[in-house]
């Protein structure tokens, strides 16, 4: 396996106003604040791959799809040739049974990979990144409000 070959990948959630936790407010009836938005990515010592927003709830069928839309694309536009290794933890939705046939039926080698083990992952780094943008963002924003 050479390092410079793997696609490293994960799913993130970012919450855009606030931080990921319950807060009970009180709101006029029909507003609401906070909002997150599910984000799938991928990248290699290349570069970054494609960033797919997750609409609604991920599921098994989703990942595959996101896997079918955009895994071979990321491989391609990194210039990674066929014989590139994908990483991606143990969650349930990675190591199903649809998931392992789409990968064995595309012949992506996987790396296997312990399941809630960000500090192993590199792409953990990216996805701290992104959010301290996005809240550096939003930050000056809400002043420039003010």
């Amino acid at each position: 396996m050479v390092r410079n070959k793997i696609l490293w990948s994960d799913e993130t959630k970012i919450e855009l106003f606030g931080l990921n936790s319950k807060r009970y407010v009180w709101r006029k009836p029909g507003t609401h604040g906070g909002g997150s938005i599910m984000l799938w990515g991928c990248f290699s010592a290349a570069g970054t791959g494609r960033l797919v927003a997750i609409e609604g709830k991920m599921n098994v069928a989703k990942y595959r799809d996101i896997l079918d839309e955009n895994l071979l694309q990321s491989a391609k536009d990194l210039r990674l040739g066929r014989r590139f290794t994908f990483q991606q933890d143990s969650d349930p939705k990675h190591t199903a049974k649809i998931t392992k046939e789409w990968l064995h039926n595309n012949s992506v080698t996987v790396l296997e990979w312990p399941s809630q083990s960000p500090d192993l992952n590199p792409i953990e780094h990216l996805w701290r990144d992104l959010k301290m943008a996005i809240k550096r963002v939003l930050l000056l924003n809400t002043e420039q409000r003010v």
